[in-house]
């Protein structure tokens, strides 16, 4: 399996994709925050769920097809190992298709882990410590993907973890600076969504000193994220600043509608590339390929590309900048170092 490379100029390097190491100029057009098949945990077991695989798998091959037609060439399932993450299943469609498929390591939120990662063998229960966590994801780099019971599988390409909406906690913690040191130790970065303040849950990974340039911060166009400033500030520490929800059309006005909207988002791009932060972006949609037990993002892979590609160009986005927050930013990103 693919183990740390030495850093240095991303042309050189390889990413981990499901069916092995590529080399990262092959990845084309990224989208590095997106989900395949996404199962809430349980949902396998519920009596009004189906999962018929060959559904399934029609359903996710027409959609990566449409991502390849639009020019897309890779995508990053970036929901971690318990939400669904089938590797057989993403070799399969990887190879139909030719969309490069890179799977992801980690877990997270705390409410969002089994019972066997939140009571470790203690009295009273405590937090799995950081170490435990970093060795788990490491292993899934290193040694493959785990199939459950079964075998290991193509290795991971990207540690991804989450905070708890209403703040950190404890468990929260120990996953990120976890996630930081598997990512130390391997070489592939670590994809972080924040809880309710962007810039401190970074600096919780950036303590484990894995370099800002290794972490990629999701959801900062999200409504308080930006407001806040986050997306600057968290660009101006050398972490990627992720806008990983094009195609949400919110106003703002409901509960429920936490993000921007594209021509928010759109504007918010102009200002970090005017800022000298362009070599910082990445743009993503959060689709949902298939969902269960959940209701799915049914935003279109392609729509980066289709939607909103054009309403950057009409806003004054060079080709350049175009290519760079598409192509060579998320190959730097993925690029095992």
């Amino acid at each position: 399996m693919t183990g740390a490379q030495t850093a240095g100029n991303s042309t050189g390097n390889t990413v981990n994709t499901v069916l092995g190491p590529v080399p990262a100029q092959e990845l084309g057009v990224a989208a590095v925050h997106e989900a395949l098949l996404s199962v809430f945990p349980g949902a396998q077991y519920g009596f009004d769920v189906t999962l018929d695989r060959a559904e399934i798998f029609e359903t996710l091959a027409g959609k990566l097809k449409d991502f390849r037609r639009h020019g897309g060439g890779t995508i990053v399932d970036s929901t971690g190992m318990f939400h669904g993450r089938d590797v057989r299943l993403y070799e399969t469609l990887s190879r139909t298709t030719g969309v490069h498929i890179v799977a992801s390591t980690g877990q997270g939120p705390e409410e969002m882990l089994g019972g066997y990662f939140l009571t470790p063998q203690t009295n009273p229960p405590t937090p799995w410590p950081a170490e435990k966590f970093a060795d788990l994801f490491a292993k899934e780099v290193t040694e493959g993907m785990v199939v459950p019971r079964v075998e290991r599988r193509g290795a991971a390409g990207l540690v991804a973890t989450a905070a708890t909406l209403a703040g950190m906690t404890a468990t929260d913690e120990s996953l990120f600076r976890g996630a930081a040191r598997a990512a130390l130790a391997t070489g592939v970065p670590v994809s972080i969504r924040f809880g309710n303040d962007a810039v401190r849950d970074l600096e919780v990974v950036l303590d484990e000193k894995l370099p800002a340039g290794r972490v990629v911060v999701g959801g900062l166009d999200r409504r308080d994220a930006v407001a806040a400033g986050a997306p600057f500030e968290v660009a101006a520490r050398g972490a990627y600043v992720a806008l990983d929800h094009v195609g949400a059309e919110g106003t703002g006005d409901t509960e429920d509608d936490t993000h921007v909207t594209d021509a928010e988002r759109a504007a918010l791009v102009i200002e970090l590339v005017e800022a000298g932060h362009g070599d910082r972006i990445l743009l993503s949609s959060n689709a949902t390929g298939v969902a269960k037990g959940h209701p799915a993002n049914d935003v279109a892979y392609s729509a980066v590309l289709t939607t909103f590609v054009p309403l950057l160009a009409k806003q004054g986005l060079g080709d350049g900048d175009v290519r760079r927050i598409l192509v060579d930013n998320p190959r730097d990103l993925l690029s095992v170092r």
